[in-house]
């Protein structure tokens, strides 16, 4: 890899260091855009009692800020390990561009982080889930798709 993909990383690195030593988890990100940093998060699960608060997670909220837009189409997240199943889908919904990580998913899971029972959950039929997915009230519900369906304004994410 270049120095600049180096750099990067080790930042990514010593933020997730950073956030062991302030009790959070061992997980931290960066996310650049034409080689500037614009956004940065670590793993804050408990310390806000926010189960969506992982480092990558964190980082997309915070460049969506600094950056005005809901898509980070253009930007390179760095990452100290492989994405989980939901900072995998965020990254996919914001349009990251490319990921590079550090640790993979089989070293977190050595230390009690194993996400491969959700990655395997995803693979079942609906019906064959942990979490029951019970689909009720469609006719009522599907009154804001059809008028989102019908909006000539809209935004399209």
């Amino acid at each position: 890899m270049n120095d600049e993909v180096n750099k990067f990383m080790k930042l990514a690195i010593e933020i997730s260091i950073k956030s062991v030593d302030n009790k959070g988890g061992p997980f931290g990100c960066i996310i650049v855009k034409n080689n500037e940093i614009v956004a940065e998060g670590h793993n804050q699960v408990t310390s806000l009692n926010d189960p969506t608060a992982h480092g990558e997670i964190v980082a997309i909220r915070n460049a969506c800020k600094n950056l005005n837009t809901f898509n980070l189409n253009g930007t390179v997240l760095y990452t100290s390990c492989e994405p989980c199943p939901m900072c995998l889908s965020a990254i996919y919904w914001s349009h990251i561009d490319k990921v590079y990580f550090g640790n993979s998913r089989n070293d977190a899971s050595k230390i009690g982080f194993d996400d491969d029972f959700i990655y395997k959950e995803f693979s079942k039929d609906i019906t064959s889930r942990k979490i029951p997915l019970i689909q009720i009230m469609n006719k009522q519900a599907i009154v804001a798709f059809n008028k989102w369906g019908k909006k000539l304004d809209k935004i399209m994410y």
